[in-house]
């Protein structure tokens, strides 16, 4: 439409032809057997309807208005009017097409058809006719007589009843009876409009008054007011009285008359019929059963016979006694078996035979089930298998004075069934609470060891063993592992260990229980993880170790696996504290090429490796049998998919430690590839350990299912939390600088808030808009896009600590960071101290250094690329120069700087462990001076986000290891958008 106008009708526009809805009542000519042609049907006439009121019907057709304002036919033809484009209001005629349509769809079966342009109304069984008549008047269509001997009129409202009376001869009276508009009519003038309707009208009255009026007609009603009342003899009074009444008044509101007796509750009965087949099994069948024999499967459907209402009701209280008393779906047939047929009957049917409108009808002999009601008693006891390194469990559990057979119990139980039936009809509930946890014990047993001929537990899970002692009322455990359990639940209670002999460290108290644990671990052929802060000597507790078994006879070399940075560690060490081991340093492939791993080993105590070449040779070294396996900075091998992770696992030794300051480095996933080195078994599958585990112990209350409530979420979050303490205490010695503080000098530490210089922030805040767009777009497929979205925030990083980092061409913006160290570290100089300086960016370092020339102060300096490592150490250790410029990667461990006082850490790094280790490289027995760490942090950009991060993240460290509070440490796309503000 291209004309605005043609939007609205034109108000000068002609009126359009009015339409009537046309009614008439009509009637088929009276039967004559003597004729053959179809009878005719024709409109009703006073003296037609006084002759004969059978065979009636009302039809209806559109009208229009004629020439001296009567309505006609006309033209006006249904087809005509729905047709229409232009003569008939549309209003009008959409309302004509619906009725027809209604009447085309929803016709019932009448007692013959109308003729083509008029439809049948009392063929129409849909309730909505009603409202679309009575819309009519509203839309300004009148409903008119078609002939004018009749009238038509649209009552309000109508009711209709079966009314009950009694008869001659003690017979009784079906009849219909009627109101209109609340005064009663005679039935016999009345005749349906399918089944949600009725008209009336009027013998010896002209014209003909015609009333139509809405009301229900269920059965038998529109059948009483076709054909007229019913007559019940007297001789099937009481039949009908018995079977059909009862019904009859499910169907619709009764009009009983004197002498009839009123209808029975239609009220239903559930009927529970149980047939007991045998002594193990059980049939039942649940049926609706109504007044008059009307019987339905439970859980059909109700339909017009039958009351749903009381139905839902009597069906809330039976399953809820059903349920209540046996975990037993309800349904209407079953056969139950075993224990569930005991249930049943011993349960559930006494329960049912108590509830109002139910009938239990049992068929058959009950067998002698008898429930076991008294609580558990569980009697285990471990013996020593003939396997090495394992114990058999022997489980006795005794209920009611039975002794339950285990094999039928543990079955049960790992089958997650809920019940046991023992063989002389007894049997027991397994929803018991000490069953429930004895399940979940052997659950854990068994996915650590496929059991072939019974229950047993290894002797490294220790805590396992624990929680089943727990759980019994009585317990005997083979003393061996009952004095190792005992020692190792408190490092306390460790048999003390004397320091070897020629030993030349003086071990302090907390140095003395370390090798104490690591001599009893390794006496059971177990390992364990070392996993001391910075700076507490672990290397001299490992190296107490070896000194120790060699002292009790051990011949077998120990292999250390260590970063190559960290090897003239152990051979200088080895050599100040234990002189008489023989110690092999292997540096690279290309030293021994004449001699394997398994001749260099032979006649040495120690053999040192770095892990590059335990990978690159791992057939190798897994030849020699060792005593023990060390792996210094075992953070190295915490990814257990790479191959330096299944080189180690493919050693051969009695013992692996794991000897590192970090054990939790970005999430649990990390603790559980060193417990899968150091005690393999403890959680055998990586899956199970994240879902039992990670999952609970990383999220947080508020990230819990919509199924638990955040209580419930955390709750568990702190059970799963207890539950991996224990398991991994045995195996893991944690002790914090707050068990040595009396050793150690005071440390400060303080985190400097570093402003941008205008053009630096300008700059920064450009790029940072840019860079957030690109990313956030990324984060609905972060895995895919992780490498993208981490080199936008080191970028922005990178500009944060200094423009030319990013961009030769804006060099001349400078530094803030580096004009703020500049100024300290000529502080500290010219007071005679000694400063580490620390960044991961070794082009930040170079920055460092050029601004450190430019002010005649000299430096070490020591990233990557250095070569000669020792020297440049050494050469700081023993020299003047008052700076060591250090990357993360090259100095983050295996480096004793006493000498310096003070540490610079220039950007935050994501691991808060790494920057610990960072400020341990002074912070650590030997200094004698207070140490003070400055955290540069540049205002204002994602280096506050990512410090945030680091918080979090040493949170979760402290929750496993410390008895801290875990958080959700995972770096995911919340995480992302938090640090760049979006």
């Amino acid at each position: 439409m291209s004309d605005w106008r043609g939007l609205l009708p034109d108000a000068e526009r002609p009126g359009f032809d009015a339409l009537a809805l046309g009614i008439e009542l009509r009637q088929r000519e009276a039967y004559d057997p003597s004729r053959w042609e179809a009878r005719s049907v024709d409109p009703v006439t006073p003296r037609m309807l006084a002759r004969r009121q059978d065979e009636l019907q009302l039809v209806a057709r559109p009208l229009v208005r004629g020439a001296r304002d009567t309505w006609i036919r006309a033209d006006a033809t249904w087809d005509a009017v729905r047709r229409s484009t232009g003569r008939f209001d549309p209003t009008h005629a959409a309302w004509f097409a619906e009725l027809h349509a209604l009447a085309q769809a929803m016709r019932t079966t009448g007692p013959f058809v109308a003729a083509s342009d008029t439809v049948a109304l009392d063929a129409i069984a849909s309730p909505l006719l009603w409202p679309h008549l009575r819309a009519a008047a509203g839309l300004g269509i009148p409903l008119v007589s078609m002939h004018p001997q009749q009238s038509v009129l649209l009552a309000s409202e109508a009711s209709a009843r079966v009314a009950v009376d009694t008869a001659a001869g003690g017979a009784l009276r079906l009849s219909a009876a009627i109101e209109i508009d609340g005064r009663a009519v005679d039935a016999t003038r009345v005749r349906p409009l399918g089944t949600a309707g009725l008209f009336r009208f009027e013998v010896d009255r002209d014209p003909i008054p015609v009333v139509l009026a809405p009301v229900s007609l269920p059965a038998p009603l529109p059948a009483l007011l076709a054909d007229g009342p019913v007559i019940v003899p007297a001789e099937d009074a009481g039949e009908f009285l018995r079977d059909a009444y009862p019904r009859l008044a499910r169907r619709g509101p009764l009009a009983v008359g004197p002498g009839v007796p009123a209808p029975p509750p239609p009220r239903p009965t559930l009927e529970a019929t149980v047939s007991y087949l045998d002594d193990e099994s059980v049939e039942y069948a649940l049926d609706w059963v109504y007044p008059g024999g009307i019987r339905a499967a439970y859980g059909l459907p109700a339909d017009d016979e039958r009351d749903p209402r009381a139905e839902a009701e009597i069906a809330r209280r039976v399953e809820a006694a059903w349920l209540e008393r046996a975990d037993l779906p309800v349904r209407a047939r079953g056969v139950l078996r075993d224990a569930d047929a005991a249930a049943f009957a011993t349960r559930v049917l006494p329960a049912l035979d108590l509830l109002d409108d139910v009938r239990v009808i049992t068929r058959g002999t009950v067998p002698a089930f008898r429930e076991l009601r008294g609580d558990p008693s569980l009697t285990i006891t471990a013996v020593p298998s003939p396997e090495r390194d394992w114990f058999d469990l022997g489980i006795v559990v005794v209920i009611d004075g039975r002794t339950i057979p285990f094999g039928t119990l543990f079955s049960a139980l790992s089958r997650g069934r809920t019940r046991i039936k023992l063989s002389d009809g007894a049997w027991f509930s397994l929803a018991h609470p000490s069953l429930q946890r004895l399940r979940d014990l052997l659950e854990e047993a068994a996915e650590l060891d496929e059991w072939e001929t019974g229950p047993r537990i290894a002797r490294r899970h220790l805590a396992l063993w624990s929680d089943f002692e727990d759980l019994a009322d009585e317990s005997t455990a083979a003393v061996e592992w009952r004095d190792l359990a005992r020692a190792l639940r408190d490092v306390a209670s460790v048999p003390a260990v004397d320091t070897p002999p020629g030993f030349r460290a003086e071990l302090r108290p907390y140095q003395r229980e370390g090798l104490a644990w690591l001599a009893l671990l390794h006496a059971h052929r177990l390992g364990g993880i070392l996993a001391d802060d910075m700076g507490l000597g672990k290397t001299v507790q490992i190296l107490a170790l070896i000194a120790h078994a060699r002292a009790t006879g051990e011949r077998r070399p120990w292999l250390v696996v260590a970063p190559t940075s960290v090897l003239p560690t152990w051979g200088a060490e080895a050599a100040r504290f234990a002189p008489d081991l023989r110690v092999v340093t292997v540096e690279a492939t290309s030293v021994r090429r004449t001699r394997t791993i398994a001749q260099l080993a032979d006649g040495a105590d120690i053999v040192v490796a770095p892990y590059g070449v335990v990978r690159t040779d791992e057939a190798e070294f897994a030849v020699p049998a060792w005593a023990g396996v060390v792996l210094d900075e075992a953070q190295f091998v915490k990814n257990p998919a790479t191959r330096i992770h299944r080189a180690v696992a493919a050693l051969r030794a009695d013992s692996v430690f794991a000897v590192t300051g970090t054990p939790i480095e970005n999430g649990l996933d990390d603790l559980w590839a060193l417990l899968a080195l150091v005690a393999p078994g403890l959680y055998p599958s990586a899956r199970r350990f994240r879902e039992e585990y990670v999952r609970a112990i990383e999220q947080l209350p508020s990230d819990a299912p919509t199924e638990l409530s955040a209580a419930a979420a955390e709750e568990h979050r702190r059970g799963s939390l207890a539950r991996l303490r224990s398991r991994v205490r045995p195996f893991l010695l944690r002790r914090t600088k707050d068990v040595v503080a009396a050793d150690l000098p005071p440390k400060q530490e303080q985190t400097i808030a570093v402003p941008l210089a205008p053009a630096h922030r300008e700059l920064y805040d450009r790029v940072l808009q840019r860079e957030r767009q690109k990313v956030l777009g990324l984060l609905d497929d972060l895995d895919r896009q992780r490498f993208i979205v981490f080199r936008s925030i080191t970028l922005l990083r990178m500009l944060a600590l200094a423009p030319g980092l990013i961009d030769e061409r804006d060099a001349h913006l400078g530094s803030a960071k580096l004009d703020v160290l500049l100024e300290r570290l000529v502080e500290v100089a010219s007071e005679g101290h000694r400063a580490l300086v620390f960044s991961q960016f070794t082009s930040f370092l170079d920055l460092a250094a050029e601004r450190l020339d430019a002010a005649g102060l000299a430096y070490a300096h020591l990233d990557g690329s250095t070569s000669r490592r020792g020297e440049v150490v050494e050469g700081f250790r023993g020299g003047d120069a008052p700076v060591f410029l250090i990357s993360l990667k090259a100095g983050g461990f295996g480096l004793t700087l006493v000498e310096a006082e003070y540490v610079f850490l220039l950007d935050p790094w994501w691991n808060p462990a790494a920057e610990a280790q960072a400020i341990d490289r002074t912070h650590r027995i030997g200094q004698t001076n207070s140490v003070f760490v400055y955290r540069l942090i540049a205002a204002g950009t994602v280096e506050e986000k990512v410090l945030e991060l680091q918080q979090r993240k040493a949170a979760l460290s402290r929750a496993v290891l410390d008895d801290g509070e875990a958080f959700a440490n995972a770096l995911d796309a919340d995480d992302i958008r938090g640090i760049l503000g979006g």
